[in-house]
């Protein structure tokens, strides 16, 4: 069983890696979908392996790769960012543990429906010049606090990290270059913003065994590296069709869950 667990928890870790490291997303976007898909966990449950594995610096390999592409993100930006991501995390995921798993669901649904669209309708009209590496756009700070605000109530609510609406923030409403947005997102993964998040759901019994979460963060490990490297060799309009097709069948299969 453990062994089982073990591979298991590798598998869907590697799935959520790969997805994280091409998309620039946090793992938990992906990983909240795969625990459901490949372990059968509950909403709750999959929620809380999304969270605890992404304390861990497991962002760390997908950066790496980010950065000698030269695809850098401003320091300020971050910590701007961070700093509205750990209140917004917190204040999610307390109503989260009050909330009906199909409640949960049906957000989830929502809230991919919205980042969806979002990236449908800036896609067509996004500049060409602001694709460059060496382009920085001159962002507010209250802009990035929103943002990392909005990022972090979606972590803590829905599990997920937060990364989906970071990088759509950055690049779809702000519009901070594709790649530089998709490195902020890593870069805040790999502080452990999700802690307050995750010990919620810790105290509240919504994990899964040990096994299966030392096996996700293994498997995060080596798919954000490889989702990494293929990244950067992939132009600015190719991600985002990348990230459309994902964040639309994440919506379309999370839909179902919540129907059956």
């Amino acid at each position: 069983m453990i062994v089982h667990d073990l591979f298991a928890g590798i598998a869907t870790g590697l799935a959520g890696g790969l997805t994280a490291g091409l998309l620039g997303v946090s793992p938990g976007g992906g990983l909240v979908v795969f625990s459901v898909l490949l372990l059968g966990a509950g909403q709750h449950v999959a929620q809380g392996i999304s969270l605890v594995a992404q304390v861990p610096p497991t962002s760390l390999t997908g950066i790496r790769r980010y950065w000698q592409s030269g695809n850098r993100t401003p320091l300020h930006s971050i910590a701007l960012l961070t700093v509205g991501f750990v209140a917004g995390g917190a204040a999610g995921a307390l109503a989260a543990n009050h909330a009906a798993e199909p409640a949960l669901r049906w957000t989830y649904v929502a809230y991919l429906v919205v980042l969806d669209a979002m990236l449908i309708l800036r896609g067509g009209r996004d500049p060409a010049r602001h694709d460059d590496k060496d382009t920085a756009r001159d962002i507010s700070w209250p802009a990035l606090l929103i943002v990392g605000l909005l990022a972090g109530l979606s972590s803590g609510f829905l599990g997920i990290g937060g990364g989906l609406a970071t990088v759509v923030g950055l690049s779809a409403v702000l519009g901070m270059p594709q790649h530089q947005a998709q490195m902020a997102s890593l870069v805040m993964s790999l502080i452990p913003t999700t802690i307050p998040s995750a010990w919620i759901y810790w105290s509240e019994g919504s994990l899964a065994s040990w096994p299966v979460l030392a096996g996700v963060i293994v498997g995060l490990l080596a798919g954000t590296d490889l989702g990494a490297r293929a990244a950067n060799r992939i132009d600015r309009a190719r991600l985002r069709s990348a990230m459309i097709v994902f964040v639309s069948l994440m919506a379309v299969y999370m839909t179902f869950k919540a129907l059956w």
